[in-house]
């Protein structure tokens, strides 16, 4: 009797792991400025830019249209994604529907290993800025995955992947604003405080002022970058 016909395993391709590898870098020097917004991606100078094959790359890409940092234009073409009030304004508003949703599931079901895995995030930020003075920021590679992995952790107990995936893409496509308010922030102490009170509420299982600070914690990003039109819509 003839053995079963095999399936073949889905194994990571050389293509696939370039392709992800491209990704990465665009998104590094788009978050870092080095791309602007609205520059032009062609793909003959990413693929000098980056010594990756044409392939990967415009996967890398669609990678990326799909996270809101790259824009299509035309047939196969690419843009970095523009920067504007509207667009910041839209970001915090999806930000804060799923964030303050994601924090009231997370104090309804987070267990004590959440409470100690936020307990631990501020911690270690602190740490961080006490180490660096009042030089700490956005940019700086250290800092930038401590920030999320503080935001990250307040989330963590909701039991939704998809709540959590879309915190984070949202939180990357704030990325670039977020630089503009950070670099006006000359106290560490100050940061440091505000969201030490936000982990309290958030440990303190009180759902509706952990929402309330969360929902102007977010907001405050278009408060500062935008603040002739500040104090709109949440």
């Amino acid at each position: 009797m003839p053995a079963p016909e095999r399936t073949l395993e889905r194994l990571p391709t050389e293509a696939g792991t370039l392709s992800e590898r491209a990704a990465n870098l665009i998104e590094q020097d788009i978050l870092a400025g080095h791309l602007a917004p609205g520059s032009r991606l062609g793909i003959v100078e990413l693929v000098q830019r980056y010594d990756i094959g044409a392939t990967p790359l415009r996967e890398g890409l669609s990678r990326l249209m799909s996270r809101g940092l790259i824009v299509g234009t035309g047939q196969r073409g690419f843009r970095v994604a523009e920067v504007s009030r509207e667009d910041l304004a839209d970001i915090t508003c999806m930000r804060t529907a799923v964030e303050i949703e994601a924090v009231r599931l997370a104090i309804l079901h987070g267990d004590v290993a959440w409470e100690a895995g936020i307990v631990s995030a501020l911690h270690q930020m602190r740490r961080h800025i006490e180490r660096t003075g009042n030089e700490f920021r956005e940019g700086a590679a250290e800092f930038d995955r401590l920030h999320k992995g503080f935001h990250t952790a307040l989330l963590a107990a909701c039991g939704s992947r998809r709540m959590l995936a879309a915190h984070s893409d949202l939180y990357d496509q704030a990325y670039r604003y977020r630089r503009v308010m950070m670099g006006a922030i000359d106290s560490g102490e100050r940061f440091i405080r505000s969201h030490q009170m936000l982990a309290d509420h958030v440990l303190a299982r009180d759902v509706a002022a952990a929402q309330k600070m969360l929902a102007a914690h977010l907001h405050s990003t278009i408060d500062f970058v935008y603040p002739q039109v500040g104090g709109e819509e949440s």
